[in-house]
């Protein structure tokens, strides 16, 4: 099966490197799958898990935004932040969608950041997806 390079990387360094099958993302007009020889393509990213298949093993990664440009036979994802599995303290994800959502509930009322609150509540469950927590 043929290969292509994935590389994530954050403004603090690399999160994945290697070869895969397949990679998939949430962009902000929806799911997307890559596979090797895709066209080329540049895409601003949602926050979601990016689905990194190799084989028959499929890696999780948490990423927050960002952009994705597609080669030929390589993917760069240019992420805001992005963790793996292994990286996330499932307490805290809990602890901080928790937090997010009673802000979301008090921003009816008062004038918290709605847009804000919103924001780190996506960031949690998003991380809590990745560890398979949700």
């Amino acid at each position: 099966m043929k290969t292509m390079q994935v590389n994530v990387v954050t403004p603090d360094g690399s999160v994945y490197d290697g070869e895969v099958n397949m990679v998939s993302v949430k962009t902000t007009e929806g799911e997307l799958g890559i596979l090797p020889n895709h066209l080329p393509l540049v895409t601003p990213l949602s926050i979601g898990p990016v689905r990194i298949k190799k084989d028959s093993q499929v890696q999780l990664v948490a990423v927050n935004g960002g952009f994705m440009e597609v080669r030929r036979d390589e993917v760069n994802i240019l992420a805001e932040s992005a963790e793996l599995p292994s990286d996330i303290d499932e307490a805290r994800a809990r602890a901080a969608k928790e937090r997010a959502q009673r802000r979301l509930d008090e921003a009816k009322k008062d004038n918290i950041d709605f847009s804000r609150a919103e924001l780190a509540l996506k960031r949690a469950i998003n991380r809590l997806e990745v560890v398979g927590g949700k």
